[in-house]
């Protein structure tokens, strides 16, 4: 499973804090953590909420700037504005990067769309339009093929494209985990190149211990055909399971990750 690490991301109040500060220092140490954590991506989110376009897009810039310098590995540009995730293109060094996110909405599948054709770039799209979250399975599956047939049109594959089959809190509604998982069964029947990722900690928004529900969903998606989360990548005992749920899914082949990492004394049972 791809980890794609959590940390760096404005809705944190010490992050948002950090950002706006420009302290590279608190960036540069998350970036790094994660990084000797075995995260594949370091997603960077910048939008404090209360921040214009303008003050993103230079937030974003700088940021890209510092995270890259710190770490080896690709980042996630992550960001509801189109001229945001343009603003960090143009600063990014290196060809793999991915960009979370677009939905269903024609406008911002024409921005985006141009801005990555042609590039090795990974797609996170979220199965929904402008009308919101879609509460049902079937409306989901439409969401991503209206994606799908527009990215077609600037020359992106199928296997470039993250469907996101969107991760709501059971503390307001139980039946949305099993949405979901159905959801990523669905997604890799009908996408068999595609690849599905979620944001891990929704799920257990509004609720005590909260890593026990992360986790436990966690390994259900992997039953369903999960390929990548976006969680903490510090969380030893979850990357634990996700390495554990990499054998027991055939994605870790002769279990070499596995056994790699029990001899680095890295699994948390």
């Amino acid at each position: 499973m791809l980890i794609i690490g959590e940390r760096i991301n404005a809705s944190n109040r010490l992050v948002a804090e950090a950002i706006v500060a420009r302290n590279e220092g608190y960036i540069i140490e998350l970036a790094k953590a994660q990084t000797d954590a075995g995260a594949d991506f370091i997603d960077v989110n910048v939008g404090t909420g209360n921040q214009s376009q303008q003050a993103q897009m230079a937030s974003m810039e700088w940021a890209v700037e510092v995270v890259q310098a710190a770490t080896n590995k690709p980042l996630a540009i992550d960001s509801d504005f189109p001229g945001v995730i343009e603003a960090a293109m143009q600063k990014y060094k290196g060809e793999e990067v991915m960009i979370n996110s677009v939905n269903a909405e024609a406008e911002k599948l024409e921005t985006i769309g141009p801005l990555i054709a042609g590039r090795p770039v990974r797609l996170v799209a979220l199965a929904m339009g402008a009308e919101g979250i879609p509460r049902g399975v079937d409306e989901r599956l439409a969401a991503c093929k209206a994606i799908m047939n527009q990215l077609t049109r600037f020359d992106i594959k199928e296997e470039q494209v993250y469907f996101d089959p969107l991760v709501l809190p059971v503390s307001v509604d139980s039946g949305q985990a099993s949405i979901t998982l159905k959801t990523i069964e669905r997604i890799k029947v009908k996408y068999p190149q595609a690849k599905t990722v979620v944001g891990l900690s929704n799920i257990s928004y509004g609720l005590p211990s909260r890593k026990l529900v992360n986790r436990t969903f966690l390994v259900m998606a992997a039953h369903a055909g999960l390929d990548a989360a976006i969680l903490d990548p510090l969380d030893a005992r979850t990357m634990s399971l996700i390495k554990a749920a990499d054998v027991l899914t055939e994605k870790d082949p002769q279990c070499r990750r596995y056994i790699r990492a029990h001899r680095k004394g890295v699994l948390v049972t």
